[in-house]
């Protein structure tokens, strides 16, 4: 199992990208939370079997949303996230 921290940059605010971040999350089987952040970007913590995390990684970074574009992205390891049985967005 991989825990990640995800931070993404760019057009991602106001384009529908944590809904669509969430449907790919859900359509994979991914389980955790995305939510904006005030300096503009977005945050996603991310847990998955390896494989998973890799398809859903690929997803985010080329920007789930069609109106949306990722300019920098940032993935730390998280092994100290706790498990979660769904992916939500979080309104912070």
């Amino acid at each position: 199992m991989r825990k990640v921290k995800i931070n993404v940059d760019g057009r991602v605010q106001g384009v529908g990208f944590r809904y669509m971040t969430k449907l790919v999350a859900d359509k994979l089987g991914v389980k955790g939370e995305v939510w904006n952040e005030a300096d503009g970007s977005v945050s996603i913590f991310a847990i998955a079997q390896d494989e998973i995390m890799e398809m859903f990684i690929k997803m985010v970074k080329a920007s789930p949303s069609p109106s949306g574009r990722v300019d920098h992205f940032k993935i730390v390891e998280a092994p100290e996230l706790a498990e979660t049985n769904k992916f939500k967005v979080v309104y912070k």
